[in-house]
């Protein structure tokens, strides 16, 4: 979130729930299986546990996620759990109340522990903790983030951080990848799991861990090539790259009318359009691009 914050969307410009579904059930029967709500933050959404009980209606679904900042999702859980989410990506940079605090700007680091904690008990499938390191912030803690997963079966991803509008990216404030492995290195003997095509994440093993340590190396390791990924922002557009600034407006193509196999004419010339792959270092950082609360995680 940028300092200043953001705008708020007038509610008129956001999708509404049949809109939602209704792009749900274009893109499963094109042959996607997973679904993600993001946001800004999901659970804001008044219904959205009557809208993953929905998602988990639609034949062809076979896992429902949800990417939140874990303040008030601990209340709604057990509910979204029971209605079918299989999935949770939590975002955490800090284990440390005053550093939440700078983050964030609001006092929520138990609320967020909650969270995780309530996600454990439940049995939520897949639990993911999502840490963007930055130097001189947080990158003093990656090995506290790393005993989370000691014990339970979770999965802590740590983020290179990445330029968006409003953040105040800096080149000297990145962590690569290859300087928090090595740190870890230093202390645990670490083995890479097997890469499946779509995954995102290098994913590492730590041998007597429950969970295992991940890294999206964005910034100096791209995955272009096998990223499968499509976003719909909360207000419609469609992104085929994280980093691409090219949207199509598909909620104004369903509010025009259009139907279903225009529609796909449409998201096919898009994806089709997608670039081999995305600007690098010395490039990324000088590309005008949404805020990631705009985009979703």
């Amino acid at each position: 979130m940028p300092e200043e914050g953001v705008p708020l969307s007038p509610d008129g410009s956001l999708l509404t729930t049949p809109e939602i579904m209704r792009l749900v059930r274009l893109f499963v029967s094109c042959g996607v299986t997973k679904i993600r709500l993001t946001g800004g933050e999901p659970t804001v959404r008044k219904d959205i546990v009557e809208l993953v009980q929905q998602i988990g209606k639609v034949p062809g679904v076979e896992e429902i996620c949800i990417t939140s900042n874990g303040i008030a999702l601990h209340r709604k859980l057990a509910a979204l759990h029971a209605a079918g989410l299989t999935s949770l990506n939590l975002s955490l940079d800090t284990l440390v109340d005053g550093k939440f605090l700078l983050i964030t700007r609001r006092n929520g680091l138990n609320a967020v522990l909650k969270s995780l904690r309530t996600a454990l008990e439940l049995g939520v499938r897949k639990v993911k903790l999502n840490v963007v390191v930055m130097k001189g912030i947080n990158e003093d803690e990656v090995l506290d983030f790393v005993e989370l997963a000691r014990n339970s079966e979770i999965e802590v991803r740590f983020i290179e951080y990445m330029p968006f509008d409003g953040n105040k990216w800096q080149l000297s404030k990145m962590v690569s990848y290859e300087d928090i492995l090595s740190n870890i290195r230093a202390y645990h003997e670490v083995l890479p799991v097997d890469h499946s095509h779509g995954d995102t994440a290098k994913v590492f093993q730590i041998p007597g861990f429950k969970g295992r340590i991940g890294f999206i190396t964005s910034m100096t390791s791209n995955f272009c090539s096998t990223c499968t990924r499509l976003r719909i922002t909360s207000d419609g557009n469609l992104k085929v790259c994280l980093f691409g600034n090219d949207e199509v407006s598909l909620r104004d193509l369903l509010r025009s009318g259009t139907e279903d196999a225009e529609l796909l004419k449409y998201i096919g010339t898009a994806v089709k359009n997608k670039k081999e792959k995305h600007a690098g270092l010395g490039e990324l950082e000088n590309m005008p691009n949404r805020p990631m609360i705009l985009i979703g995680g």
